[in-house]
Order: structure tokens, then C-alpha cells, then sequence
């Protein structure tokens, strides 16, 4: 059997089709013709011998096929782009002090050396903190950037505006129920912080009466505390932990909450090139994440 070499280009095309959920907008952000992404279509299905995409009402949707090339796509043109910058960018140098939330401590550092293996002669520092943390040093200029939640201004980038939903164990059911006398357990960080705020906003206003029962410093301390069943906790769905699930507000009869912003940061409105580079990989590894 003949080896069959894909077109980078072509993948490209595809994968960009795909989280664009339209070709017509992949081929705007592409500048090429909806034509020609269509041609590039039919060509990736006569290399695999098997369709890829299917009609789905008005519009189209993965076969099998296509959800496992679009794996290997992604990472075949994360490697391509990686090697790419390494050739073409061998001489960035600087440094890039670069925060993050413990949300993302799953999946980053994987990021940054992916990074770093294509700039060695950048230096990074990384550091995991809290949201206020992370935003004091921003200000006081130990940071040149940061993923934090919260809206920002003219110096930051919408990642995603994410649910924020109530977090439980999954093994541990708590007896609590709304029509109960008791007060909801909460598990919170020990000092202030969005999530603690829009929850118990919430609560108030549905006459919800609420107490702390088990405060942490650090996300894994919340996880481990929710997972034992002491109360619940509120997050989003990134960086779900071990031995916790979201819950349903309508079966356990809390209410629904509001979203809250993702957003990339910077210290400085002019960026360097270091900066620049790795803020557009951080933004491509989160919003791939959320998917």
C-alpha cells in the first residue's frame, strides 16, 4: 500500500472548519474560498478512503472517522507549528514571568514546555497563585501575564465565559435538602474570591440560608473537602477534581448561577515578542480545553 502524506495546509483547513462549527467561516479566517476549503474537504476524504462529515440538519457533523483525525490533526499541526517557530524564531530571547490558576495546573505546564523547547533561549517563570494574588502582582509589575477570572480592560483577552456550577462529591450524597432547617454547608477559600461571592448573592436572594463548613487555601483542599461530602463548593467545569461532579441545581434545589469571564491579562499594553508568543499558545491550549 502506498503511504499516504497529509497536507498540512489542508489539515489546517479542516480542523479550523470544525471549531469554527462553519467552513464558510473557516475559509473567511483562512482567506480562501468556500469553494476551495470544500475542494480541500474532498481531497481529505479520498486520502482516508472514508467520509469524514455527514449532514446534520443545515448544517454538518463529525462521522467516527473524523472525530479521531480530528485528534490527530490537532496534534500534527501543533507539531508542525512547533517546529516552525522553533526554526523560524531560534533567536528569541527574553523573559516571560507568566501566572496562572490552579483550574489550569493540570494541563499548562505542558504548555510551557512545549514552549520552552521551541525558545530555550527564552526564560519563563510560571507560578500558580490565587485570583487576588494574581492580580496584585500583575499590578505591582511581577507579572508580564496572566489567565485570572474576572472581566478586564483594554490590557486582557475574553478566553471564555464560563457557567458557574454548584461542585459536590460523587460518592458522599449530603442529606441537605432546600425544604431542610438546616443551614447549606459551603466549602470556600479562606479569603474572599468571586465564586464565594456570585454563590452566596444566589442564595440570598432564593432566602437560602447558608454556613461555612470547611475552609481551604488552595483548590486541592476545596476538592478534597467537597469529595469527603462536608458540603458543597462552587467552581466551573475546568479543572474539574478527582472525586467531584457537578451537580443539578433543579434536583438538589439550589439556584442557577451566573457565568464568569476567563480572561488572558497583561501588565503592559505593548507586549515583547516573547510575551506575544506565548499568550497565543496559552489561548489556543485553554479554548481547546473548554471544548
Amino acid at each position: 500500500m502506498r503511504p499516504v502524506s497529509f497536507d498540512i495546509d489542508v489539515l489546517r483547513s479542516f480542523v479550523c472548519g470544525v471549531e469554527s462549527a462553519s467552513f464558510a467561516v473557516a475559509a473567511d479566517k483562512l482567506a480562501r474560498s468556500t469553494s476551495a476549503i470544500s475542494a480541500q474537504m474532498k481531497k481529505l476524504e479520498a486520502q482516508v478512503g472514508v467520509p469524514l462529515l455527514r449532514k446534520a440538519g443545515r448544517g454538518l457533523e463529525l462521522t467516527q472517522a473524523g472525530e479521531q483525525l480530528l485528534d490527530y490533526a490537532r496534534r500534527l499541526l501543533s507539531l508542525n507549528d512547533e517546529a516552525v517557530f522553533a526554526v523560524s524564531e531560534a533567536s528569541l530571547e527574553g523573559w516571560v514571568r507568566f501566572g496562572l490558576q490552579e483550574d489550569l495546573s493540570g494541563f499548562l505546564p505542558s504548555v510551557l514546555g512545549q514552549f520552552t523547547r521551541a525558545h530555550p533561549q527564552v526564560r519563563v517563570e510560571a507560578q500558580i497563585a490565587r485570583n487576588a494574588e494574581l492580580l496584585s502582582r500583575l499590578e505591582s509589575g511581577a507579572l508580564d501575564m496572566a489567565v485570572v477570572w474576572g472581566e478586564g480592560g483594554r490590557r486582557s483577552e475574553l478566553i471564555a465565559q464560563l457557567p458557574m456550577r454548584w461542585i459536590g462529591s460523587e460518592q458522599q450524597a449530603l442529606a441537605w435538602r432546600v425544604s431542610g432547617a438546616e443551614p447549606l454547608p459551603l466549602i470556600m477559600f479562606d479569603t474572599a474570591c468571586p465564586f464565594h461571592t456570585k454563590a452566596t448573592d444566589a442564595l440570598a436572594r432564593e432566602h437560602i440560608d447558608w454556613r461555612v463548613a470547611f475552609t481551604s487555601s488552595s483548590l486541592p483542599g476545596l476538592a478534597a473537602a467537597t469529595q469527603a461530602g462536608l458540603g458543597y463548593t462552587v467552581r466551573t467545569r475546568l479543572g474539574l477534581q478527582a472525586g467531584t461532579c457537578v451537580l443539578d441545581e433543579q434536583q438538589i434545589g439550589l439556584p442557577v448561577l451566573p457565568s464568569i469571564a476567563l480572561t488572558l491579562r497583561y501588565q503592559q499594553t505593548e507586549r515583547s515578542v516573547a510575551v506575544e508568543r506565548l499568550s497565543r499558545i496559552v489561548l489556543q491550549a485553554v479554548k481547546l480545553q473548554l471544548e
